[in-house]
């Protein structure tokens, strides 16, 4: 059921990066899908979303990653 709720809201290429993105972090990949779901089914999402918009989500679902900085004295 999920597989065919995600054929609905993404487009074959946005589909295809969700698939390689759950090769490599299944967790945020994982994230996106019940995001995608749930906006679905509440009717936030009535076209399949593009590649480019997917990027987009990614970027703002992705953690920022934390930089450390070493001071030698």
């Amino acid at each position: 059921m999920r597989q065919r709720v995600l054929q609905v809201v993404l487009d074959p290429q946005a589909r295809q990066r969700l698939m390689n993105i759950r090769l490599v972090k299944a967790d945020l990949a994982q994230t996106v899908e019940n995001y995608l779901i749930s906006a679905a089914s509440s009717g936030r999402i009535n076209r399949p979303l593009t590649d480019d918009e997917l990027k987009q989500l990614l970027l703002r679902i992705q953690q920022p990653k934390k930089e450390f900085r070493f001071e030698r004295r």
